[in-house]
């Protein structure tokens, strides 16, 4: 569970990061999830976008990437989010104060 200062530090840095995901049509298939996963081991934080004839709104989205993947909603802005999942062997992100 991220704290309000942990999650204050995320956002700043994914301001940053270009959108590497989109979710369209075609909804959230175990491809997508395994995608998500690979990209969460290496980047512990990434950026996703929901397209407008996706059938979810970014929030469903959003909560169901990250139930699936295990991963922590860092935010949610219109039509894009943000996840955070700790690589315990290879922390890239440090988010002590």
């Amino acid at each position: 569970m991220l704290t309000s200062k942990q999650r204050a530090k995320l956002r700043g840095i994914a301001s940053t990061y270009e959108t590497i995901f989109q979710v369209g049509k075609g909804g959230i298939s175990d491809q997508l999830v395994q995608q998500v996963l690979d990209a969460l081991k290496k980047r512990e934080l990434i950026k996703l976008h929901v397209l407008d004839n996706c059938e979810y709104s970014a929030a469903e989205a959003a909560a169901i990437l990250a139930e699936k993947s295990r991963s922590e909603v860092v935010q949610v802005i219109g039509s894009r989010f943000v996840l955070f999942k700790r690589n315990p062997q290879n922390p890239v992100i440090s988010l002590k104060d």
